[in-house]
């Protein structure tokens, strides 16, 4: 495999600049037709797909900021000659500049648009939001619970765990979600000993979860958020209940019947489980407040590698048959002093002697009632999950001001979206204030997570001086010549499968923000149609590839690094297609049925 080689981001907005300048001068003497500008940004688009897949590599922040400072220039020498702006400082001076740019540039409504502001500040707030919740480990909590309840059998506990992210995916954040699935989900079907197979195609399947099952609600996908800034004020809650919600459940049954398909008869013995399994959420909170980061074994593993040296391989094939790290070291025979260190490590440093006493019990096969390490392990862990408890009542109470201001925003457009998604995760902060490398941790996670959404701002710019050219005004009226000639399902139908394609290789959420602007002007009832129609090819063409959106970066980084580091995007592409075409057809059905619909209440 070739070495990836990284083109200097200085040298790339270097050349830009350049570039800028001269389109600058050039465009004031003979301003460019906005023909050019739609091929500055569809290039800019384009290029995120190709310097992120071939051997020559640009970092999508410096892209996008370069490309972004050739548009502005464009559009700018071509504009401002003839401006009503440059008309208006000619005739009033600079106060009428500074009133342009107090307009845009410091106030929330000017802002949002320029580049989804609001919606951009919302998702901030979310991450951290939910990086906080997650701290509080709620959701492994949650699963263990349900395994035990289902008496370890695998299939109704994944069937549950699938169904809460998906309703949790409509209002959280899609992208924090996953992250927290699929570190669940791997542990769980570790210890029922799935193959790795199964083990994959479960971290892939959390993608159509976070996305396709989450499209039900606008809050917790972007490109929801985006379409919903765009048609303002007609895409509401009632939209996505109506129009969104049918094809999420659908596809929920989908995932479903596809991880039935091979996790039918895995179960975890709940009786045997190992000390550390069965209180999983505590030693996760346990190793957040004491070590500030949380790896699954198989993650932790790796770090002592070199330690480790002839006894990894073998440890490492334990751990992933399912054994507990301990158990696996133990029988490996690697040297006591190391097993204590990386317990007290992978733990806490006040455990590595109980706990490599333990595992010393469990190989040696003496009975669990004499093994007095099992009962100090026990203590501590069960002080631990009284902190971990508190932490998670003052999560669950900070989704109060969250939703009561996602009602009052809905109800009133005036009252900033982002307020609710900062008012939760200040609530929620408070469960883990005091504790300084957790609160730590979600900091981290929170700022590496948001980052995946930072390159949108400059395309978002890019696409609303487009707008400024007219552009979409044409697109506009391309779509009310196909519904007058082909109707207006075929047109919907066509826009599923086109935005479908373009989300695959493009990032969904660009996609989103240059489809539905064409949307505005039409017929209500035409306008949720289509509307639908989009959402539901975002969501779907996101899960396709490893780059459609941003969950599937998350979850292909996930495969490369702890599963198989040789995995491809075809292979990808190959094992995600059967569920993608099986949602596709699907989807198939609602666009034509709400098209039928739509006939039938029109008379058309």
């Amino acid at each position: 495999m070739n070495d990836i080689i990284f083109i200097s981001p200085k040298k790339f907005l270097t050349a830009c600049a350049i570039v800028s300048a001269i389109f600058f001068i050039v465009g004031i003497q003979n301003p460019f037709s906005p023909a050019m500008i739609a091929a500055e940004v569809f290039l800019t688009i384009i290029a995120l797909f190709v310097f992120g897949s071939i051997r020559y590599q640009i970092d999508k922040n410096a892209l996008v900021s370069g490309a972004i400072m050739i548009i502005v220039a464009s559009f700018w020498g071509g504009w401002w000659p003839g401006s009503d702006l440059r008309v208006q400082i000619s005739s009033d001076g600079p106060a009428a500049a500074f009133d342009f740019v107090r307009r845009y540039f410091f106030t929330l409504h000017g802002l949002d648009q320029l580049f989804h502001a609001d919606t951009m500040l919302f998702i901030l707030g979310l991450t951290f939001f939910v990086a906080v919740i997650a701290q509080t480990r709620l959701l492994e909590s949650v699963s263990f619970a349900l395994l035990t309840k289902y008496r370890g059998k695998v299939v109704p506990t994944v069937a549950m765990i699938v169904g809460i992210v998906s309703v949790a995916s409509g209002i959280l954040d899609g992208v924090s979600m996953i992250g927290l699935m699929i570190r669940t989900l791997v542990i769980i079907l570790l210890l029922a000993g799935a193959s790795m197979s199964a083990v994959l195609y479960s971290v892939m399947i959390s993608t159509v979860v976070t996305t396709v099952c989450g499209m039900w609600l606008a809050y917790g996908e972007p490109p929801n958020l985006i379409m919903k800034a765009n048609l303002h004020p007609y895409l509401n809650d009632a939209f996505f209940l109506r129009y969104c919600m049918p094809a999420a459940v659908g596809s929920y049954f989908i995932v479903i019947w596809n991880i039935r398909k091979r996790l039918k008869g895995k179960t975890v013995n709940i009786a045997e489980l190992d000390v550390l399994d069965q209180h999983t959420a505590d030693v996760r909170f346990l190793q957040a407040a004491r070590h500030g980061e949380v790896p699954t074994a198989i993650e932790y593993v790796d770090q002592w590698k070199e330690k480790l040296g002839e006894h990894f391989e073998e440890v490492n094939r334990r751990i992933h048959k399912g054994e507990p790290l301990g158990e696996a070291m133990a029988r490996e025979r690697v040297p006591a002093a190391l097993r204590k260190e990386i317990l007290g490590h992978y733990v806490a440093e006040d455990l590595d002697e109980a706990l490599d006493d333990h595992y010393g019990h469990v190989v040696a096969g003496h009975s669990e009632n004499k093994d007095t390490s099992l009962k100090k392990i026990r203590v501590i862990l069960k002080g631990m999950g009284k902190k971990r408890v508190s932490s998670q009542r003052i999560g669950m109470l900070s989704f109060l001001p969250f939703i009561g201001l996602l009602v009052w925003h809905a109800a009133d457009h005036h009252v900033p979206l982002f307020l609710a998604s900062f008012a939760g995760f200040i609530v929620a902060l408070l469960g883990i204030w005091k504790i300084r490398k957790t609160r730590a941790l979600a900091f981290k996670e929170a700022a590496h997570e948001y980052k995946e959404y930072l390159f949108l701002l400059p395309l978002f710019l890019s696409i609303t001086l487009l707008q400024k050219t007219g552009f979409f005004n044409q697109l506009s009226d391309l779509l009310n010549l196909g519904i007058e000639k082909l109707g207006a399902g075929h047109v919907a139908y066509a826009q599923f499968t086109g935005v479908t394609f373009l989300s695959a290789i493009l990032d969904n959420n660009v996609v989103a923000d240059f489809a539905s602007r064409a949307l505005r002007g039409l017929d209500l009832e035409i306008l949720y149609l289509f509307s639908m129609a989009q959402i539901a090819g975002y969501a779907v063409g996101g899960c396709w590839t490893h780059i459609g959106s941003a969950q599937s970066v998350v979850a292909f980084s996930f495969i490369r690094k702890e599963i198989d580091v040789r995995f491809t995007p075809f292979q990808w592409i190959k094992t995600m297609t059967p569920v993608i075409v099986q949602i596709f057809i699907l989807m198939t059905v609602v666009v034509y049925g709400e098209a039928y619909i739509f006939h039938i209440f029109a008379g058309k």
